[in-house]
């Protein structure tokens, strides 16, 4: 692994005040995850909510290994305006629930006096988890839920530039996803029917409302059977659907536990369409090696891997090394959610530094009103658009083939249209043809 350097270097917010120092930053770890932690006037608490367990478990994978990281590097404290900080993390499990994220939220808002939150990995926690913080006045930055679903799935109008003023977010969105398929889809000859099980939640009907109409005035043909409930356990009506139609591209936006069971019933119904594309599931190693022979060639698309050409500004620790780091320490391959989830502490750090007072949660939220910070998942601009709370980061198509070394499977980037500084490996087979 790179050795990480003593400063956040590049990193700056565009209006950086002046007299703010950045040394060697810290995270003290308690004696146990989530354990109560000295408070004080020193001291700043950061709590960190994510799905370690649940049907959205396959997000956390990673999130020991990153804690682990950024509190190894940060271990000396934040010296802001001189005065030395002490940094604790809080980290809870959002079980995959949305009432258990609201609940730890407000624990940690109201129990640990977090100063600050991060909180990542679908809709089910994010949502709730900013709801929280919106309504107590404490600054939230999040990620790895498409910004539609974050922005408009809490509430926010289509007109409403400036929706909330304390939650921050960073991620793709469906204009991202259209561009990834667009470009990604005609490298396999279909004849642009596209089967879609977009579910009843806050990503289906983001995708529904937007993706959908993007992709038909981009000449696909959605075939949709309707909004389903998450959980279902018989999807034969649907799949006659498709095959009455002639589908040859299949899109969907699952939990992981609903694309298994589909896919399974796919198989056994004689549903084999030209193009698998998962989003939501399909993103992780271990989520398409559960599939067994069904999973190689499935497509999928990425927001982070080993070769984007970034680095961690709080950590100095390159894309590569971190996946490498990764697989070494942990002995898995690596997985996505690495980058966005070290992304989550550089923007931490970032933000705190530049509000001058990070006790003051109004300077905390004006800093990340006009933040601009590099991260593993690449420079992120605050201010920039779409809206004042949200950055669009990339999200490249992709195809899961058989593993040409150590793993079972490896995942190969097809396209790069929403980010051109990231190689291409190969191009998208058709599935089924991959051995």
């Amino acid at each position: 692994m790179e050795t990480p350097p003593s400063s956040f270097g590049t990193l700056t917010r565009r209006r950086l005040l002046q007299g703010i120092g950045l040394g060697t930053a810290g995270l003290a770890l308690g004696a146990c995850k989530g354990a109560e932690q000295p408070g004080g006037s020193d001291t700043l608490k950061i709590g960190f909510v994510s799905p370690r367990t649940g049907p959205a478990a396959s997000f956390g994978e990673p999130d020991s290994y990153v804690l682990e990281l950024a509190r190894k590097k940060l271990a000396e404290g934040l010296t802001i305006g001189g005065t030395r900080y002490e940094v604790v993390v809080v980290d809870k499990d959002s079980q995959s629930n949305p009432q258990r994220s609201s609940q730890v939220a407000n624990d940690l808002i109201n129990s640990d006096g977090v100063d600050l939150m991060l909180t990542t990995s679908t809709p089910e926690t994010v949502n709730p988890v900013s709801d929280a913080c919106e309504a107590a006045g404490v600054p939230c930055i999040s990620t790895v839920v498409p910004w539609q679903a974050w922005y408009f799935g809490r509430g926010a109008e289509p007109d409403q530039t400036d929706a909330y003023k304390y939650t921050f977010h960073f991620c793709f969105g469906v204009e991202q996803f259209h561009s990834a398929y667009t470009h990604l889809w005609p490298q396999v000859e279909t004849n642009k029917k596209v089967a879609v099980m977009w579910p009843n939640d806050s990503d289906g009907n983001a995708i529904r409302a937007s993706l959908g109409p993007m992709l038909e005035k981009s000449g696909y043909t959605i075939v949709d059977p309707g909004a389903y409930t998450n959980g279902s356990n018989d999807y034969s009506a649907q799949i006659a659907k498709f095959k009455a139609e002639g589908c040859e591209i299949f899109s969907t936006f699952p939990i992981p536990s609903d694309f298994a069971t589909f896919w399974r019933q796919a198989a056994q119904q004689g549903f084999r369409p030209k193009i698998a594309q998962a989003a939501k599931t399909g993103l992780f190693p271990s989520q398409v090696e559960a599939l067994g022979d069904i999973g190689a060639g499935v497509a999928s698309a990425a927001y982070w891997t080993p070769t984007y050409p970034y680095t961690s500004s709080l950590t100095g620790v390159s894309s590569q090394a971190l996946g490498d780091g990764y697989q070494q320490a942990a002995g898995k391959q690596w997985t996505q959610q690495l980058g966005p989830s070290l992304a989550l502490f550089d923007v931490a750090a970032a933000a705190l530094t530049a509000a001058g007072t990070p006790k003051d949660r109004d300077a905390v939220a004006a800093a990340m009103a006009e933040l601009e910070v590099e991260t593993p998942v690449g420079r992120l601009r605050w201010g920039a658009g779409p809206n004042k709370n949200v950055v669009s980061t990339p999200i490249l198509g992709g195809q899961w083939v058989p593993g040409a070394g150590a793993y079972p499977l490896d995942f190969v980037l097809c396209e790069n249209s929403s980010d051109p500084n990231v190689p291409v490996a190969g191009r998208l087979k058709r599935f089924g043809t991959l051995t």
